[in-house]
């Protein structure tokens, strides 16, 4: 009894939320390199770059039903108190208040409940954004809350979690870019020398 959660965050994206050519052509190269898994369900946030990236990675998954999750949502799902804030993040959190705050923690509580727990033999593809990937990743290695800042995903970097019955999560990969050339890959992050 092994659910099997394949986590992308969606392909490059214009200042308006729109997918790129890159973008696209991201999102059908993800598909396509899990065209040899058995997706059973392809999900992904009401925001318009993640559910066209959903399609667009869809097409190479025939007969995969393709469905909106709101839970995964581009959200913050932790304000971490000043003491927690890493210096690097001073600054980022200003303007939460606690209503905001309490609704991101609410988003992370009902990501974790639906997509965080064993099911049996279930392979999904999540098409979602960098901050709920992270809390996925630090939910799986147990860590602090705070742990989420900093985990970082390129556009359609494959992250894939597996959960089984009476064991801790296993994180298998973490943003693996493979399925990406040089040109198309580390989008999504500050321009830096890359490996």
């Amino acid at each position: 009894m092994t659910r099997h959660l394949y986590l992308a965050r969606h392909g490059e994206a214009d200042a308006f939320g729109n997918l790129t050519d890159t973008g696209r052509r991201q999102s059908a190269l993800l598909g396509e390199r899990l065209t040899k898994v058995p997706v059973d369900a392809v999900w992904h946030s009401p925001l318009p770059r993640a559910a066209a990236s959903a399609h667009e990675a869809a097409r190479h998954l025939p007969g995969v039903p393709v469905k909106k999750a709101d839970e995964l949502i581009d959200h913050v799902p932790y304000v971490p108190s000043p003491e927690e804030t890493p210096p690097s993040w001073a600054g980022f959190f200003d303007g939460y208040d606690e209503a905001e705050a309490a609704s991101g923690r609410r988003l992370a509580d009902a990501l974790v409940a639906r997509f965080a727990q064993p099911r049996p033999d279930t392979h999904e593809l999540l098409i979602t954004h960098a901050y709920p990937i992270a809390w996925l990743v630090r939910h799986a290695l147990g860590a602090p809350p705070v742990r989420w800042l900093g985990l970082n995903s390129a556009n359609t970097a494959l992250t894939v979690i597996e959960y089984r019955d009476g064991l801790p999560p296993t994180l298998v990969m973490f943003n693996d870019l493979s399925h990406l050339p040089p040109g198309l890959r580390w989008t999504g992050f500050p321009s830096a020398v890359r490996p």
